[in-house]
């Protein structure tokens, strides 16, 4: 026979009374209370105006130089940025008189400059700037190209997307720029080669800093080193 199990107590008149006296118990105790609130002084709330803070004195920071405010050197003339021709180079006979591309120009080395076009359009360019100088028969190419960048970082992105080609060349050594971040440069060991002109050998560096992509570009005759290209990139990059 199975054990019996616990028995549940019913709701009798004792518990009704109990539950009764409770209710009256709590309705009493909340009159209690209003009365003994209604028989004090009421109490001052604060004041809703705040004490007045005293101001520091003395001058304030005293603002950068310009050497110093990177965003007045990229504000101001960028073809300044630029680096100089060396001392005995000559100026390349594709450079322009001065110095600027504006967006149609820009497109045009693009192999789809219309194409090109809209996507400069849609990355918020804002201006570019190139320069170039021959020394024997080594073509040296650099360009910069500032973007607005309210809606995307358009700089960093165009230098990555250039990245990207230079690494899909066959027989191509790349190296990262130091102190760029993604900044990378390649030396391009096959060389172009032509009917009836020698080869073409080149070298090719990208990075961004800000809103400014750059990009340098090195072509001889001869193979080109790592250092050549390096040293190009990391000068030009010293100066934004």
């Amino acid at each position: 026979m199975p054990p019996a199990g616990p028995t549940r107590r019913r709701r009798g008149r004792t518990a009704l009374i109990v539950t009764g006296a409770a209710v009256l118990g709590i309705l009493a105790g909340t009159c209690a209370g209003y009365l003994i609130q209604a028989d004090r002084e009421p109490t001052e709330l604060p004041p809703l105006s705040q004490p007045v803070l005293t101001q520091a004195r003395g001058e304030g920071p005293e603002s950068l130089p310009a050497a110093q405010d990177r965003r007045v050197r990229t504000d101001g003339d960028l073809r300044e940025l630029l680096l100089k021709k060396p001392h005995g180079a000559r100026e390349a006979e594709w450079a322009d008189d001065d110095g600027w591309l504006d967006l149609a120009e820009y497109a045009d080395f693009y192999d789809s400059p219309r194409g090109a076009f809209g996507d400069l359009v849609q990355d918020e360019f804002r201006r570019a700037t190139d320069t170039g100088w021959t020394v024997g028969e080594r073509t040296v190419e650099i360009r910069l190209a500032q973007y607005h960048q309210e809606e995307s970082l358009a700089a960093r992105e165009v230098a990555e997307s250039a990245c990207y080609w230079a690494e899909e060349e066959d027989g191509t050594d790349s190296r990262p720029i130091p102190g760029t971040g993604d900044g990378m440069a390649y030396v391009h060991t096959r060389p172009e080669t032509e009917p009836g002109y020698k080869p073409v050998y080149s070298a090719e560096a990208h990075a961004w800093r800000g809103d400014i992509a750059v990009h340098v570009w090195v072509s001889d005759t001869k193979p080109l080193s790592q250092s050549t290209i390096m040293d190009l990139a990391k000068r030009q990059m010293e100066r934004l």
